[in-house]
């Protein structure tokens, strides 16, 4: 071999171990980093790496289940009120059925028509006002807690419900004439057509008109005083506390004469005048003061009641909680005192020591019992042999007046041994509303007879077996009081609860039992319409307050 040839392969093996050591080289190593050992990384779960905690899939679950809910409820919410504010056809009037005549429209007369079918019988429903008012709410509207529209249900949003067209008329009862078997009624309103008076006959008739509030002849109560009985009533005596209150805070008014204007007198210490009494309490402390601060401190409320205790239905124990509570409010409460006359900024008492003296006030509200009206009298007077009673009219145990025939009467124009409260005026009403239906089964089954018996292929079972239904449906049960308890509200957020209990009664006071209190109204309320606005008011008021302004 030459020495080019060796040099040549010497070069060439050099180059081939250079190429080698070249490929074979290592990577440059990556500097490693020092971690603390909350940064380092975890060991997964195994078994399931992607399953959520028990804590975060509950919180889950939870709010699928509240969002199903809401939608289920604005769902639900949504249909009603729909369907409740579009009303269907309705059977128009039948000459062939037998017409009820209702008069009035408070709580017999709205649980009647709720309950009466009219497929059976035409009605014709005749009140001084087109709508039914939650009366035991009414106390919550003199103060702006609740709005007087919270209250009313309109007459029509109720019929236009029925299976059959119900007639309503706003008008008044002028006469009742149980011979000939009609109404007369007259339009009451401002604005009168050309007919103002209109004569309905009736096959029966439903009276039920209420009362009106007793004076007990006491002069310069109907001139100076507030009822506390009608929505208007509940208006007034608001924009005549608004009256006083700005009254007594002009510039130079007298001290004695701010004293008199911020003296809120009530009259009656039944569950209206105490439950008025605690709504008043309870705007001067959450409104008043805020807003009057420079009077709110001297206005005064004194509750005057002739019997020795206020809430005389209720229990001995629920009394003394409740004069307690006006005590500790400093509500004064004159029992055994009674109210001798009324003038224009005072009123003369009788006290317990027989002693005679002038309490002067701004603002008096009248909340004492009841009397017949005069319509209810005239009635009265037409039927001497039967009816005896003064405080109104006497009746059956079926609810039937005593010696008119057709004529049945609940609430309060009646005289009977129960209350005149709106728990017994609604009962009243479903009773004769269900007696009403029994007696259109019965005649029914009295044509239904009558049929079989002329027809010669009737089969003599088949009229043994209407015969039987007959007798049945000719049996009308009496109607039955069936008590569920007293309420009242006393101010404070505080109410008393006297309710029936297996053979006794459970008594309650205090705030639980005020959010009973609440509960219980709403849900007696006739409509979701009237729940959503009064729960709606109540809302307004716990965060906004009332509101102070003179309508």
């Amino acid at each position: 071999m030459t020495l080019s040839r060796v040099f040549r392969a010497t070069a060439q093996a050099s180059a081939a171990r250079a190429a080698l050591r070249s490929t074979a080289q290592p990577k440059a190593l990556v500097p490693a980093t020092r971690r603390w050992a909350s940064q380092a990384p975890q060991p997964e779960d195994i078994t399931n790496p992607s399953r959520p905690g028990k804590w975060r899939r509950g919180v889950q679950t939870f709010g699928r289940v509240t969002l199903v809910s809401i939608l289920t409820a604005a769902g639900v919410f949504g249909w009603y009120t729909y369907e409740q504010r579009h009303p269907g056809p309705q059977l128009p009037h039948d000459p062939s059925k037998k017409t009820i005549v209702v008069l009035g429209s408070g709580w017999g007369a709205t649980s009647f028509l709720k309950t009466i079918d009219t497929s059976d019988y035409n009605v014709v429903v005749v009140s001084p006002r087109n709508y039914f008012l939650f009366s035991p709410l009414l106390p919550s509207v003199t103060v702006g807690t609740l709005d007087v529209r919270s209250i009313i249900q309109p007459t029509r949003f109720l019929t236009r419900h029925k299976e059959r067209e119900v007639k309503v008329y706003e008008a008044e009862a002028k006469s009742v004439d149980v011979a000939n078997k009609t109404v007369t009624f007259v339009d009451n309103s401002e604005i009168k057509g050309a007919v103002a008076e209109v004569t309905q006959p009736y096959d029966y008739l439903v009276y039920a008109v209420g009362a009106e509030n007793a004076t007990f002849g006491i002069p310069g109560v109907s001139e100076h005083a507030c009822f506390l009985k009608e929505a208007w009533d509940a208006s007034k005596i608001r924009t005549r506390l608004m009256d006083c209150i700005e009254t007594a805070a002009l510039k130079g008014q007298a001290q004695e004469e701010i004293d008199r204007l911020l003296h809120m007198v009530v009259v009656g210490g039944g569950p209206t005048g105490v439950e008025y009494a605690g709504e008043l309490h309870d705007f001067l402390d959450a409104d008043l003061q805020a807003w009057y601060p420079e009077i709110a401190n001297r206005l005064k409320i004194t509750l005057v009641e002739a019997l020795p205790n206020v809430l005389p239905m209720f229990s001995k124990q629920l009394i003394q909680y409740t004069e307690s509570t006006f005590k500790e409010n400093q509500i004064d409460v004159l029992t055994r005192t009674m109210v001798k006359g009324v003038g224009e900024k005072s009123i003369t008492v009788q006290d317990a020591d027989k002693q005679m003296r002038d309490i002067p006030y701004g603002l008096l509200v009248w909340a004492t019992g009841n009397t017949a009206r005069k319509l209810t009298r005239d009635l009265m007077a037409q039927l001497p042999e039967a009816q005896k009673q003064r405080r109104g009219l006497a009746v059956d145990e079926h609810l039937a007046v005593l010696g008119a025939k057709d004529v049945y009467a609940v609430g309060d124009c009646t005289a009977t041994e129960y209350a005149p409260t709106a728990q017994v005026a609604s009962q009243q009403g479903i009773y004769l509303a269900r007696t009403f239906q029994q007696i259109a089964k019965r005649d029914r089954l009295e044509a239904e007879l009558l049929a079989k018996r002329t027809d010669a292929n009737a089969q003599p079972d088949e009229i043994e077996k209407t015969v039987k239904a007959l007798n049945r449906a000719a049996r009308i049960r009496k109607f039955h009081y069936s008590h569920q308890g007293s309420l009242a509200y006393i101010g404070s957020e505080r109410a008393i609860a006297d309710l029936p209990f297996w053979n006794g009664n459970f008594a309650s006071g205090g705030q639980a039992t005020y959010l009973f209190w609440r509960s219980a109204y709403l849900s007696t309320l006739f409509s979701l319409r009237n729940r959503t606005l009064v729960v709606t008011d109540w809302l307004k008021v716990a965060i906004f307050g009332r509101d102070v302004s003179r309508e």
